[in-house]
């Protein structure tokens, strides 16, 4: 339940950077959405376990994972929408 969540608060975060602050316009709605999701996903999976920040239980909610996975979805928003403006990739 938690990577759903991860991976949907990635892509609202890439909707959010998409439509509000306009990162990664060139390539559209669905690839912000997509960067997002895959952010979302690497920080709630990889990052914040790292981090030390997992659930008491398997299935408990953990707003720290989530915080993670979102910040991980802005970072990666971030570094694709540099890429795109250096590279045109």
């Amino acid at each position: 339940m938690d990577m759903l969540l991860w991976v949907l608060a990635g892509g609202f975060a890439g909707w959010i950077g998409f439509k509000f602050i306009g990162a990664n316009a060139q390539r559209g709605v669905m690839a912000s959405m997509a960067i997002g999701g895959f952010g979302g996903f690497l920080g709630g999976n990889l990052l914040a376990p790292l981090l030390g920040e997992t659930a008491p239980m398997a299935d408990a909610f953990n707003p720290v994972a989530l915080l993670v996975a979102v910040a991980c979805a802005a970072a990666c928003l971030t570094i694709s929408d540099m890429i795109w403006r250096r590279f045109a990739i």
